[in-house]
């Protein structure tokens, strides 16, 4: 492996990474692709990792945009859209439960179809953050390195191929609400990053998965819903979180990737395109019966990273609401959940081979 470059923000590696994924997302912005000032930067951070180039993302850069993104997207929790929101928990518990079944899926084909050991295969499978499946993968005697690489190829690939199908068939506009504040306030705004930031803060030491972004999130939720309307988050600081996430999302690719695992890395890719049609056939259906939009619910049980997820519904103005509550409660689901269930699924797989 690489030896990786010097993450510090002032460091030439992260100047010329950030540099490069600014200019990659104003070009895709020109171009008009949906996403671009995620997608670009993403695009061009892992291609530049690819070829072996000496750039990185900044240390604690994703924790800065989650923040931001968390805040604005609790600004669309107004105590109207809460109340119809925890109305359909019904939904969010059926999005959860669906998404992490068909991670299990996608488990047994990873195990099967490669070299893979089962526990590897079942944390790269689950729906969670790159960098936490890896680390639990690990206390279950996973391979931390392959769990990393197919979290991170899911989430390229939704974030990629999902928002360029409902640009592709011309969906957009069809949200439930809007943010609670359109108006700029230079004091309610750093007194708004104040509070999420110290929320994220919070909740990243308990050690919970996307840590900076559910606390950030709740922190922001709470204070729309108590009617603290402070401030709207700016478009060139919304831009500036995609960034940083686009950004250390592709700073993840390595060209020894390939190599090392070729069909690996095509099991995963083919599994995540089956998993994403499964998950928008699923979402089509429940949102028929719901009565909901069905861009809204696909997007909802999209097997894609919150921040990304939320992104996407942010920009092209689906439901942004019901697919934060949607991926907030798998997540919370999956802190809850993935230990516990993967210890029962390790205690049939060694019944079924005789307690070997």
């Amino acid at each position: 492996m690489n030896q990786k470059p010097d993450a510090r923000w002032l460091s030439w590696p992260v100047i010329a990474g950030l540099a490069t994924c600014g200019a990659a997302g104003a070009l895709c912005q020109v171009l008009g692709t949906p996403l671009p000032w995620m997608i670009g930067p993403l695009l061009a951070m892992a291609l530049l990792r690819f070829s072996g180039a000496d750039v990185t993302a900044p240390h604690g850069g994703r924790e800065v945009g989650q923040i931001i993104i968390a805040t604005a997207l609790g600004l669309y929790f107004t105590p109207l859209v809460a109340r119809e929101v925890l109305g359909r928990w019904e939904l969010l518990i059926a999005a959860a439960l669906f998404a992490t079944v068909l991670a299990y899926i996608g488990a047994i084909a990873i195990s099967r179809l490669t070299d893979t050991d089962r526990t590897t295969a079942f944390f790269a499978s689950v729906p969670g953050g790159a960098t936490e499946m890896a680390i639990l993968g690990e206390r279950f005697g996973a391979k931390p390195d392959r769990i990393a690489l197919a979290q991170s190829l899911r989430i390229l690939l939704v974030v990629v191929l999902v928002p360029f199908a409902f640009t592709f068939v011309g969906v957009h506009g069809a949200d439930l609400a809007d943010a609670v504040n359109r108006d700029v306030n230079t004091q309610g705004l750093a007194m708004l990053f104040a509070c999420t930031s110290a929320g994220g803060y919070f909740v990243s030491r308990v050690k919970l998965p996307n840590g900076w972004l559910l606390g950030a999130l709740a922190v922001s939720i709470g204070l729309t819903v108590s009617e603290f309307n402070w401030s709207a988050v700016p478009a060139p600081i919304s831009n500036t979180g995609q960034l940083l996430l686009g950004c250390a999302l592709g700073s993840r690719f390595e060209r020894e990737f390939m190599r090392r695992a070729p069909k690996f890395v095509l099991v995963v890719c083919v599994s995540t395109v089956a998993a994403i049609g499964l998950a928008a056939l699923f979402g089509a259906g429940i949102a028929r019966v719901s009565g909901l939009a069905v861009p809204t619910m696909i997007l909802a049980t999209a097997p894609g990273g919150i921040a990304e997820m939320c992104i996407t519904a942010k920009v092209l103005q689906l439901g942004v609401p019901m697919v934060t509550a949607a991926h907030v409660t798998r997540v919370i689901m999956l802190v809850t959940m993935t230990a516990p269930t993967f210890r029962l699924v390790r205690r049939a797989w060694r019944a079924a081979r005789g307690g070997a």
